[in-house]
């Protein structure tokens, strides 16, 4: 991990709150990273890497630096969980040649990432071409501790399961002021993570598609950290 600690963001400690999912206990990190202690995992869902790179193509120019800043928050959700494997739940690059895109700064990040860590990345509708020469292994979708890990979430799918895609977030007001935060979005059986990239935007936690993309379910509920605690917002309930 010695190769982690050059960035000087890593002398932050990233928050974390507990939350119980299927009967596991995992914590929310930083609220867009979900950490499970039993299977020393950190699980990531939509960097979606190289994002403004892939819109520079078309003349709308960004800042470069959303691949570093995204790394940067993975290298420090992994030194602070001490977590020894991740999975990134897909949607890992914005589009296939991002790999290919990476200025050489970023790709050493990765790079030192990957080496340090097992890697597993999940494959999303953004990278159906895979990830490219980036370490790490690459599969369609992986059961881990009884929970499948997936990009989308599979209607009819019966064991528990996490899954990104839809990148969830809720409205809140504060102080007159209305604030949209990234949240996941959890059932019995279901979760749905929210984005971990630096550039990526979000959907209505409450979205129809969203709450159908949960079912089966007799409660869906948002849930977030603030204050250093877990806070859950009901986004449906089931009216049977």
């Amino acid at each position: 991990m010695a190769a982690l600690a050059k960035s000087g963001d890593l002398r932050q400690v990233a928050a974390m709150v507990l939350f119980m999912f299927s009967g596991r206990e995992m914590r929310l990190v930083d609220g867009k990273a979900v950490h499970w202690p039993e299977q020393e995992a950190l699980l990531l869902a939509d960097l979606h890497l190289e994002k403004a790179s892939f819109f520079a193509r078309f003349g709308q120019m960004l800042p470069p630096y959303d691949s570093r800043e995204t790394l940067e928050r993975i290298a420090l959700a992994i030194r602070t969980t001490g977590a020894r494997r991740v999975f990134a739940l897909g949607d890992n690059f914005h589009d296939p040649r991002g790999p290919a895109r990476l200025e050489p700064h970023a790709a050493g990040m990765l790079a030192a990432l990957t080496r340090a860590v097992e890697w597993v990345w999940i494959v999303g509708n953004h990278d159906q071409d895979g990830t490219g020469d980036t370490g790490g292994e690459a599969l369609e979708d992986v059961e881990l501790g009884g929970i499948v890990l997936r990009h989308k979430a599979l209607a009819g799918e019966t064991r528990p399961e996490l899954s990104g895609h839809f990148h969830p977030r809720i409205t809140l007001s504060a102080r007159g002021r209305k604030i949209a935060r990234a949240c996941a979005v959890r059932s019995e059986t279901r979760m749905i993570l929210p984005a971990f990239g630096a550039l990526t935007g979000g959907m209505d936690a409450a979205d129809p598609v969203i709450l159908e993309a949960m079912q089966p379910a007799s409660a869906i509920d948002a849930i977030l950290p603030a204050t250093g605690r877990l806070v859950e917002f009901p986004l449906w309930r089931s009216a049977a």
